[in-house]
């Protein structure tokens, strides 16, 4: 089990391993050491703890192991497989575990094709989601709820709008009621239609409005999934996918609004904003943090930076639980457009940030220092905040952010013996090299 996460940089590692364990196939402590386990057991173990930790480009290679090994997989192996791809977003690893599984005789049930037909809609392939229910049918598996708003998200997330009215039709004739999580496709599809109609904004508060009239029980028969630990958020693709589990952080019965707030906030439309944020009250109901992230989006990137402080303050001032989302929201937004003001904002925040004890983690410190990169005039303070704030924490930001943190100092009148510029340089030619890059400076 010590090869768990140990890799051979290049395409052909998985080949270079198996070599080597022929090399030693009559030493078992040897073996034991290049492998990633013995067992179809220990080989599901192996799958689970890389889907926990996300290391979803490992899941071919430890298959190419069990399939070296002899080793012959389970629809447990398969399931966890299938539920990796789908979280990873890798369509041609899941639909290559399909078929190994189909050849092994063995027929995905509902629940794994769901997990095909929902990898088809982060792929934004709503042709092959189709072709997949299809499928289904010829296997005569028995597509349930799930599985059809699996499609209508899959066509949302393409904006096929005429497929996403076509399901809801076939829906309702066929008995069906509209739950949260169709509604929330409705609206991610009109907003990705392209080209997007003049009135997507009026549709979005004419479905959020609608949506309030559903009143089924707020458990919509997830159980399989759940034990599996796939939120149907997850499950549907929706924005709140990544935030489901933390406590306190979204209300899960304003799944409609917490769509429509993500789409106005792209949609930099701060009047539909803020009807629904008079909808809320009016309900007697506040927001959620992922709700104020999206109206704090929406205010910044609209330019009404008043209103977005005003938010902000509002929210810390009240002693609601803060959350490191938030402060990255603010400092990303007020650095739009690179104003005085707003740079010196984003800098307070991040001060402030800090005393609060929130930390950047290579996610938001990449995100933060990509955005700050970007600035053309000024001293570049708060890319070089940001970049000190990693480095004290020996947290080493993604190769994009460093490139383009690199090609900022470039733009400055930095002498090349310079410390800061020494260091990011080194940093930059060490991820190229790490990722395939290679060495050298733009």
């Amino acid at each position: 089990m010590k090869f768990l996460f140990r890799s051979i940089s290049g395409p052909n590692r998985t080949l270079l391993r198996a070599l080597g364990r022929r090399q030693f196939s009559d030493v078992t402590p040897e073996k034991a050491k290049r492998n990633y386990a013995d067992n179809v057991f220990e080989y599901n173990t192996v799958l689970a703890s890389l889907n926990t930790k996300r290391r979803h480009n490992l899941l071919r290679d430890v298959y190419d192991d069990m399939m070296l090994d002899g080793v012959q997989p389970t629809r447990d192996t398969f399931e966890a497989l299938i539920m990796g791809t789908m979280r990873g977003s890798r369509m041609q690893d899941a639909l290559f575990f399909r078929d190994e599984m189909k050849a092994m005789g063995l027929v995905p049930e509902a629940s794994l094709y769901n997990f095909l037909i929902s990898t088809c809609g982060k792929c934004k392939n709503s042709n092959l989601a189709i072709q997949i229910l299809e499928e289904m049918k010829r296997y005569d598996v028995k597509p349930n709820e799930q599985t059809y708003v699996c499609l209508m998200n899959a066509c949302a997330a393409a904006g096929r709008l005429d497929q996403v009215l076509a399901i809801v039709r076939d829906m309702t004739a066929a008995g069906g009621e509209l739950n949260k999580f169709c509604y929330a496709g409705l609206i991610i599809a009109h907003v990705n239609k392209i080209p997007r109609s003049d009135d997507v904004a009026a549709k979005i508060i004419e479905l959020a409005e609608q949506s309030k009239g559903w009143s089924s029980v707020e458990e919509s028969g997830n159980t399989g999934n759940t034990i599996l630990g796939i939120s149907e958020e997850e499950l549907y693709n929706l924005p709140t996918a990544e935030f489901v589990h933390r406590r306190f952080f979204i209300f899960r019965h304003f799944t409609v609004f917490h769509v429509a707030f993500h789409a106005c906030a792209n949609l930099k439309n701060v009047e539909a904003t803020e009807t629904l944020l008079e909808m809320l009250k009016k309900d007697g109901k506040n927001p959620d943090i992922f709700i104020t992230m999206q109206i704090l989006r929406c205010y910044l990137h609209a330019g009404n930076i008043d209103r977005a402080i005003q938010i902000f303050d509002d929210y810390l001032n009240e002693g609601k639980p803060p959350a490191m989302e938030l402060y990255a929201t603010f400092i990303e937004g007020a650095m739009v457009g690179y104003t005085p003001r707003g740079m010196q904002l984003a800098q307070e925040a991040l001060v402030n940030m800090t005393k609060r004890n929130f930390f950047l983690n290579s996610k938001f410190g990449s995100d933060l220092l990509l955005a700050a990169s970007g600035e053309k005039t000024g001293g570049y303070t708060n890319a070089n905040y940001i970049w000190d704030l990693m480095h004290s924490r020996n947290i080493v930001p993604s190769l994009a952010a460093v490139e383009a943190y690199y090609k900022g100092l470039k733009e400055r009148e930095i002498p090349e013996d310079d410390p800061r510029l020494q260091l990011v340089t080194s940093t930059l030619n060490n991820l190229r090299s790490r990722f395939g890059v290679g060495p050298g400076r733009p």
